[in-house]
């Protein structure tokens, strides 16, 4: 592997971590916001990315994309812990939805700071230089990825379980039963999803939001 490769192999994997860690720690943060003990007391809340790895998401996953020449990387860590019904019960349903949206409200804020850095990082001088706008770049674009995908309205993924409190909140029990009978078949959706050409059209946005944080 020459030292480019190399550099470009360390920025993605850093940035991947960066990425989904921070994703998972939102949720028990503002889980924790409303009450919510469960991640602090397991020690979820720590920024060590070891316990937070989950090894197919987050070193198999990856592995597989990167080496086979994906033109996008991204991955998981293992969820936090929460108590949605201590939650609930402080903060009500809007909170539930705060704390569903909490991980993809860090990706994109991350995705805009590093949009803003990046504009200084474009000339390096030095392969530390060069590594940081690697690095910044793959955080940019493996957060915009990230939220533009736990976006989507399907189980078990983040938009999904906003929706589904956001309707409990309304009092749309049939919604809500709904979404409950679809949550045990939720993966096989992702991945007729992810390996059809449907994906094409549910990942559009991420070129869309990547080009209005850049300008």
């Amino acid at each position: 592997m020459s030292e480019a490769e190399l550099l470009k192999l360390s920025a993605t994997v850093l940035a991947l971590v960066v990425a989904i860690v921070g994703h998972e720690i939102m949720h028990g943060w503002v889980a924790y916001k409303y009450g919510d003990n469960t991640a602090k007391s397991q020690g979820r809340l720590s920024i060590n990315p070891l316990i937070h790895v989950d090894p197919v998401g987050t070193l198999l996953v990856p592995a597989v994309l990167y080496f086979s020449g994906a033109p996008f990387i991204f991955g998981w860590a293992k969820p936090v812990p929460i108590n949605m019904h201590t939650v609930i019960h402080n903060g009500g349903t809007k909170a539930a939805v705060a704390v569903s949206l909490a991980g993809i409200t860090y990706n994109f804020a991350l995705a805009g700071l590093c949009a803003a850095l990046l504009p200084s990082l474009l000339h390096p001088q030095s392969t530390f230089e060069a590594f940081m706008a690697l690095f910044v770049y793959q955080t940019f674009l493996i957060n915009v990825l990230l939220g533009v995908f736990n976006l989507w309205p399907i189980p078990p993924l983040d938009g999904a379980q906003a929706v589904r409190y956001l309707a409990q909140g309304w009092n749309m029990r049939s919604f809500v039963a709904f979404y409950d009978r679809i949550y045990p078949y939720g993966m096989i959706l992702l991945m007729v999803i992810l390996f059809t050409p449907l994906s094409q059209i549910l990942f559009a946005p991420v070129g869309w939001i990547a080009t209005l944080l850049l300008s």
